[in-house]
């Protein structure tokens, strides 16, 4: 029998779950502005509860059956909050999942200029590495340039060094020969008396 009265109450007690109203779904925020709105109203609520649980609280004070004026007044004040609670749920939720799609955009924001940056430097890169083999072959080339020159500047030296030797040594052979012959010339005449 005792198992009998426990199904009949856990029965009824279904039946009275499925027969009770259901409860308006709170509105769904669509914007951030609308979300901070009830957001707003639902704290206005809550000080509102409080406010008013107070001066209930006040008021059982005064009466004869204090206690349970205190308990109607903490039902009243937790079915405020209850509601005040199912009005910002709905709104929290959805600035927590417009935060949450706004740091994903930034994370994808973030690896797509990170590809970009990697790009940009090896690019970057890339032209440096141009540049320098260019200022490289540059240089090689002025130092090719200069070697050359001074190559030839010493083959220049050394052919006018040979010409000025050339023209020593044939001046200096028309000084022998003048000689020889201004020799031949007063060897055959007397020497001139002073």
């Amino acid at each position: 029998m005792r198992s009998g009265q426990v199904l009949l109450f856990s029965l009824w007690v279904s039946c009275a779950a499925w027969a009770a109203p259901p409860e308006a779904a709170p509105e769904v925020p669509q914007t951030l502005e609308a979300a901070g709105e009830q957001r707003a109203r639902a704290a206005s609520m809550r000080a509102e509860a409080e406010r008013r649980h107070q001066a209930d609280q006040d008021r059982c004070y005064t009466k004869l059956l204090v206690n349970d004026c205190l308990v109607a007044a903490k039902k009243r004040y937790t079915a405020s909050i209850v509601e005040a609670r199912r009005l910002d749920q709905p709104a929290r939720d959805f600035e927590r999942q417009a935060k949450r799609q706004e740091v994903e955009a930034k994370e994808s924001k973030r690896a797509a200029d990170q590809l970009q940056r990697e790009a940009d430097q090896q690019e970057n890169a890339e032209r440096h590495r141009t540049e320098e083999a260019a200022k490289a072959s540059a240089r090689e080339k002025k130092l090719a340039d200069k070697a050359r020159k001074a190559e030839e500047g010493q083959k220049n030296a050394a052919a006018d060094q040979a010409r000025r030797q050339a023209k020593l040594q044939k001046r200096a052979q028309q000084d022998a020969e003048r000689e020889a012959r201004k020799a031949a010339r007063e060897g055959g005449k007397p020497a001139p008396a002073n």
